[in-house]
């Protein structure tokens, strides 16, 4: 977030000493620049120094002027490398990844890894960064393989293989969601992000030029979220502490009467700077009164307190904090206020929710229990990116990281749900910027898979079916529901995973189904499969396969026989603990020998395609019965043939003899 909030400024900073700068001495000041952490700046200088021992094409006029050489341009081989590498790490300290890849690149083929021995490393977390994940896993598996040093950055590295493995299933497998930066006023030359809804009018932060002002400064703003008209620019009556051309705000948050706005208000002094969490009244006139510092329990000496977020019942406030009793960087705390809005405590929300790293811009649903914020520490897809954690009276669930696109590799920040849609929400990014956060707005496309279960001889509702939703790629059970007297079931599709439908009862063969694409019998949002049935069994009952056809006096089976047997192939695979038997039957046309021996082959030839369909053969087996076994009378009471009798008898079945 910092290095969002002052990439502009840097840049107003530096333009008036691009006419002064040593040009034969760029280094110096990049050096300088670098130290005090102005990687923008750093980037500049260093540039020009890369210009001038020609590590760069030039596109304009020469940078050393007037014919006069630059000392730099017969620097040695070492010296090119320590600029290369200091333009990675600068473009990498403003998380410019694009811009710093190459540099680290270069000094890999310089062959100077054993002087710059991370070169390898960072050049690994941009190919990450620029989505090159196989590339991206190479490199820092090297890196691992190689590295003698500091354990933290062979962690570093594993956590970024671990990043690209999860974004390479991310980008596989989408969430069904649109996201698309918002257009018109909305955007602006500087960051745009962290946007509050109330009353229907948005509140944002934007670094735009504001009036009277000669650099890009955060203020809040307001526009009608519909997009129309301008963004106006919230005002406060100073409260005389300081000239406001010297203030930042951002963050804002309101109470739910809209009397309160919290937000957070920052200032810089040389590289240093002070973020703090203020409050300020409506007054009677409608006019935001002079900021308000909160109390100790929030803005510890010392320490930021940043991104406030107020509960839609006005009774806790959740933000960020480095202040005493975290787990390292920002992690996100909560506090209590009392009846005018002021925090009576704090708390930490713990472990499970911080990490070492950065925890930022939280948003906290009441009703569900819900916590989504942004994150460095977990696995992700890169930068921050947001999490989910549910409240069970104070304890908090594993933080899930909400996928792609609602993340990217870049910083994913400020969630906020719209009231009017509940389909719809915002958040901030820089995915489609080299420097700032931006406003997107996103479509959640999931939706509901219905049906209804039914017996496969009766088609009557069956209640008392346990149905599961099945992501079929790693076989964990999203979620189970046992049908009432309905028969009905429903699920939420949230991703394009390919998922199954798990159906089991006792008494009936498991049935397990894939999702169908979405789309297919769609009624709004929800997807409606056709009835699914359940077979019934007994064990030792015998079950008839209906349409098994062989030609006259022979065993071989027909194509259409091989597609009624695939449904029985079906039953052994999704029920794997049964064992079956698979029986052919005749009518009593010739001896009893003759009918004994063909349908002995039939029941083979039956059982040697379930098996090369990949059933294991100590799971069935062939038995041929002839006319022993026959169900309808061969021939009439007058004596005469019975066809209707005899194909009754020319039955293939199966009976399941064991479950283990």
């Amino acid at each position: 977030m910092k290095k969002l909030l002052t990439i502009l400024l840097l840049i107003a900073a530096i333009a008036p000493v691009h006419a002064q700068y040593n040009k034969d001495n760029p280094r110096a000041l990049a050096d300088k620049a670098f130290n005090n952490k102005d990687y923008y700046e750093a980037a500049y200088y260093y540039r020009k120094a890369a210009e001038g021992m020609n590590l760069v094409t030039q596109q304009s006029i020469p940078y050393s002027g007037g014919g006069k050489v630059s000392k730099l341009r017969e620097g040695k081989v070492s010296d090119k490398s320590y600029i290369a590498y200091q333009l990675g790490e600068s473009y990498r300290g403003y998380e410019n990844y694009l811009e710093a890849e190459p540099w680290y690149y270069r000094v890999l083929q310089e062959g100077d890894e054993v002087k710059f021995p991370l070169s390898r490393l960072w050049y690994g977390v941009c190919l990450r960064a620029n989505q090159r994940f196989d590339e991206a896993i190479k490199q820092l598996t090297d890196f691992n393989a190689n590295y003698k040093g500091d354990a933290k950055y062979r962690a570093v590295a594993d956590k970024e293989i671990n990043n690209c493995r999860f974004a390479k299933e991310q980008y596989k497998y989408p969430l069904l969601l649109d996201v698309a930066k918002r257009k018109g006023a909305w955007f602006s030359d500087g960051s745009d992000y962290a946007m509050y809804l109330k009353d229907g009018v948005s509140y944002f932060t934007s670094s735009r030029f504001a009036r009277d002002e000669k650099t890009h400064v955060n203020r809040l703003y307001m526009l009608k979220n519909d997009g129309s008209g301008q963004p106006q620019l919230v005002q406060f009556k100073d409260d005389g502490s300081m000239k406001s051309k010297e203030l930042e705000y951002g963050t804002p948050a309101f109470t739910p009467d809209g009397q309160h706005l919290y937000f957070t208000r920052w200032f810089k002094v040389g590289s240093k700077s002070t973020y703090a969490i203020y409050t300020s009244r409506k007054g009677s006139d409608g006019v935001w009164g002079p900021p308000e510092k909160l109390n100790a329990n929030v803005n510890a000496d010392g320490f930021n307190s940043i991104q406030p977020y107020i509960t839609a019942d006005g009774k806790q406030m959740y933000f960020a904090s480095t202040k005493p009793g975290g787990y390292g960087g920002d992690d996100i705390w909560v506090a209590d206020l009392n009846g005018d809005g002021s925090p009576i405590n704090s708390k930490n929300l713990g472990s499970t929710v911080n990490t070492s790293q950065n925890e930022q811009a939280p948003y906290y649903d009441v009703q569900n229990k819900r916590l989504v914020y942004s994150s460095k520490g977990f696995t992700g897809l890169g930068g921050f990116d947001f999490f989910e954690t549910m409240n069970n009276n104070g304890n908090w669930s594993i933080p899930v990281n909400m996928g792609y696109p609602m993340n990217s590799v870049k910083d994913d920040l400020y969630y906020v749900p719209d009231p009017a849609n509940t389909n719809k929400f915002y958040i901030s990014s820089d995915r489609e910027s080299d420097c700032c956060l931006n406003l997107f707005e996103a479509y959640d496309k999931c939706h509901a898979l219905s049906g209804l279960v039914v017996d496969c001889d009766t088609r009557k509702a069956l209640a008392g079916v346990k149905v599961s939703f099945v992501d079929s790629l790693t076989k964990q059970t999203i979620k189970s529901v046992v049908t009432d007297k309905t028969a009905r079931y429903s699920f939420n599709v949230k991703t394009s995973r390919p998922y199954n439908l798990v159906l089991e009862k006792e008494g009936y063969f498991t049935k397990v189904l894939p999702i169908p694409a979405a789309g297919r019998e769609m009624q709004g949002d929800t997807l409606f499969n056709p009835d699914i049935c359940l077979q019934a069994f007994k064990k030792d009952k015998p079950i008839v396969i209906n349409n098994v056809l062989y030609d006259y006096d022979k065993a071989n089976l027909r194509p259409e026989s091989k597609t009624v047997l695939n449904e029985l192939v079906t039953i052994m695979k999704d029920n794997p603990k049964i064992k079956v038997e698979l029986a052919a039957h005749t009518d009593a046309k010739g001896s009893d020998k003759y009918n004994m021996a063909l349908s002995q082959r039939r029941a083979q030839a039956c059982v040697d395609y379930i098996i090369s369909m990949g059933i294991a053969e100590d799971r069935i087996y062939a038995k041929g019965y002839g006319e022993r076994r026959p169900i309808a009378p061969n021939t009439l009471p007058n004596g005469k043939d019975n066809p209707t009798g005899r194909q009754l008898n020319r039955r293939t079945e199966f009976t399941v003899i064991k479950i283990e």
